[in-house]
């Protein structure tokens, strides 16, 4: 009873244990490296990575070719858009137009702004107040000089599930490829590349019960995506990312995929009935609290709430037995409140009482009574406190 309860599972999740012991094999006795294929052991891991690479595709209709390893969805995002965007700009036919939402995870918007900065336009679109895109705006803006739409499938901060296969068909219209970061997305909600028009698709091991330290980038093959890779080496993943590639981490994001595909269905279903019932009593318990973005499109796993009048630091001091957080576990450290919220229309006191909250297959319902117990009786201390405080 003294263990904390731990609701931040979009900053990360445990490794499943079924993911770990298929993994730790290739630690130990299986260690050859895959790309060594004169010889037998290395040939065997290498098989066992290309079916790793296989589950990871089938997830998301892909074939197994078009999944290149990374080191995560960082690597990912800065490869797809890095990538795409200095290819499409240097081609005979060049787009130098690229665009995203400000609501995008850092290393988007970052690596866009990168994009700007070497001559490319970028624009970044404002989202509704409910954190979804708005589908009118973004077909205005894209010309037929957009290389790039880069959107993510689900917010990390909100939760919110974007309209992916919509924006896909206004980009496929157009001719921009479709970066998609679905690193939050990715094992969690049905995603189909072919179906939602998606050129380029970035994936997180460590959100789905896989190993931290790897993820994966879907290149789409036909019609072919060219993206000029980032750094150089012996040419491995399609010349895209050279490098030795970390066999046991690739067969663990592989396993982690194949449990996600046997698991999504029943884990959504039993989260979303958890989370519904974090959000009831809490709000029973604390009824000025306030949801952020749309709860129809959103995580079966994800509450993003505001506190009005509550310090959201003040708050998670108050509760030190549950692990939870403001926001991105990127961001959480920032002094600024969450630009994700100030992008919804919050104001900077809003933003700054909001917390995040996720559960996981770990989670049980005595988990979840508890922690709304904890956090209703902390918001209500901190609540009757404020008057002489002020």
């Amino acid at each position: 009873m003294n263990m904390p309860i731990y609701l931040d599972y979009q900053a990360t999740t445990p490794t499943d244990p079924r993911v770990l012991e298929v993994m730790l094999p290739y630690f130990g006795e299986l260690f050859a490296n895959p790309h060594s294929a004169e010889h037998a052991a290395g040939r065997a891991v290498e098989a066992r990575v290309e079916e790793a690479r296989g589950e990871i595709a089938a997830l998301i209709g892909a074939e197994a070719r078009e999944v290149v390893f990374t080191s995560g969805a960082t690597e990912a995002n800065n490869m797809a858009i890095l990538g795409a965007g200095r290819f499409r700009a240097t081609a005979p036919k060049p787009r130098t137009h690229v665009i995203t939402l400000a609501s995008e995870h850092k290393c988007v918007l970052e690596s866009m702004r990168q994009l700007e900065r070497e001559g490319l336009r970028l624009d970044i679109l404002p989202v509704q107040a409910d954190g979804l895109a708005d589908l009118s705006l973004l077909e205005r803006t894209i010309s037929d000089d957009t290389a790039l739409v880069s959107v993510m499938a689900a917010n990390n901060e909100i939760g919110v599930l974007q309209p992916i296969a919509e924006i896909g068909a206004l980009c496929r219209a157009k001719g921009a490829w479709f970066h998609s970061d679905a690193a939050q997305a990715f094992g969690k909600v049905t995603l189909d590349v072919a179906a939602q028009n998606i050129d380029l698709l970035s994936i997180s091991g460590h959100k789905i019960y896989g190993p931290k330290g790897i993820g994966a980038l879907y290149v789409r093959r036909r019609p072919r995506i060219r993206l000029q890779p980032l750094f150089f080496g012996g040419g491995q993943e399609r010349g895209l990312r050279s490098g030795t590639l970390p066999s046991p981490l690739c067969i663990g994001l592989g396993e982690a995929a194949r449990v996600a595909a046997l698991d999504m269905i029943a884990d959504a279903e039993r989260l979303a009935g958890l989370r519904d019932r974090l959000w009831q009593r809490l709000r029973a318990g604390f009824p000025q609290i306030q949801v952020n973005g749309s709860m129809q499109h959103r995580l079966p796993h994800n509450l993003n709430l505001t506190f009005p009048g509550i310090d959201a630091q003040a708050l998670l001091a108050a509760v030190p037995d549950l692990s939870l957080s403001t926001g991105s576990a990127c961001s959480s450290a920032a002094i600024d409140p969450s630009y994700v919220l100030a992008a919804l229309g919050l104001s900077d006191a809003d933003a700054r009482s909001s917390i995040r909250l996720a559960v996981g297959r770990p989670t049980s319902v005595e988990d979840v009574d508890r922690a709304a117990d904890r956090l209703v009786s902390a918001a209500q201390s901190l609540a009757a406190a404020r008057p002489a405080a002020e």
